[in-house]
């Protein structure tokens, strides 16, 4: 298939009529007709604002796109600072957590310390508790040596005293031991 406006070009016609209307419909022709469409399309286009309401639509989409871009920016942002903060907040934790160690461990040693000094003073204490014990033992033996020994010689005294004096020595002890008063 040819293109008519090709053949009609070429095709001498004559009486000349022929031609004026091969030529015109060479003007005429199916691409002056679908150009006629798109001018008209897009003159309907521009009339009833289309440029406009698309520019509108993509206007609408870049200013969301650019607030979703905000707010993903400001969600960085904070996301950021959060990390931070909570870096911050572990390297905090693990120093308290140092000087609670070491806090801990000066307890320990000063509980330690404490415990051998008391029980130093209380080995002390009972030793001085034992001590007295043994003194108060001691003076209870010593006390009940002396009574036994108190005792035995008052039992001895009696026993010479009973041999070597008879009822007539005694009456006259007691004699005298009158006439003394």
């Amino acid at each position: 298939m040819s293109n008519p406006t090709e053949t009609v070009a070429h095709t001498e016609v004559p009486g000349g009529h022929e031609a004026a209307e091969a030529t015109v419909a060479g003007i005429f022709g199916p691409g002056f007709f679908v150009a006629l469409a798109m001018l008209f399309v897009f003159a309907l286009a521009i009339w009833k604002k289309v440029p406009s309401a698309i520019g509108k639509s993509l206007d609408k989409k870049i200013a969301l796109i650019r607030d979703q871009l905000a707010e993903a920016e400001s969600l960085r942002k904070d996301a950021e600072a959060l990390k931070a903060e909570y870096e911050a907040k572990a390297k905090s934790a693990d120093k308290e957590a140092k000087a609670m160690l070491k806090r801990a461990e000066a307890d320990a040693e000063a509980l330690v310390t404490k415990a051998a000094e008391d029980a130093e003073a209380l080995v002390a204490r009972r030793q001085t508790m034992a001590e007295a014990k043994i003194a108060a033992e001691e003076r209870a033996a010593i006390d009940e040596i002396r009574s036994a020994a108190a005792k035995s010689a008052t039992a001895a005294a009696a026993k010479l005293i009973a041999e070597r004096n008879d009822a007539k020595s005694d009456k006259a002890l007691v004699d005298k031991a009158i006439a003394g008063l």
